[in-house]
């Protein structure tokens, strides 16, 4: 798929620290409960991290305790690209930004999690960056 933002990976390489070009460019994970926004209650917009385009709010993060930040709804129906994933021997649905084709995380569905979707998007904390609502 062609996407709105392509870069070189030379350029992806500089632009990004190591951990954040691990995970968004070569479809790492964090550790699970290391990341900033895993447990943040603070409200606003979650943008990736990678080109800064809107992908979550915070209206739409819970807690799930699996270790990542969790979200039901991306912000757009068009914000987040979903790919079919069947490496480490499971199939699951890998989540990339639409904009760049940057990897965020995979979404589960059918958890049984009290949300208006049942779905749980899991997203690594390095992949996104907060910007808070100005009351925050």
């Amino acid at each position: 798929m062609a996407y709105e933002i392509e870069k070189p990976d030379e350029q992806w390489r500089a632009e990004l620290t190591p951990q954040e070009y691990r995970v968004l460019r070569q479809a790492g994970t964090e550790p699970a409960f290391t990341g900033e926004y895993t447990d943040s209650k603070a409200e606003g917009v979650y943008e990736c991290r990678a080109c800064g385009a809107e992908l979550f709010r915070s209206r739409t993060k819970f807690d799930s305790h699996c270790g990542w930040p969790s979200f039901y709804d991306p912000s757009s129906s068009d914000a987040v690209e979903l790919l079919s994933d069947t490496s480490m021997g499971m199939a699951r649905t890998e989540v990339r930004c639409a904009r760049c084709g940057s990897h965020l995380g995979h979404v589960f569905e059918g958890e049984g999690y009290p949300t208006p979707t049942d779905q749980r998007y899991c997203i690594n904390s390095v992949s996104l960056r907060l910007t808070p609502t100005s009351d925050s």
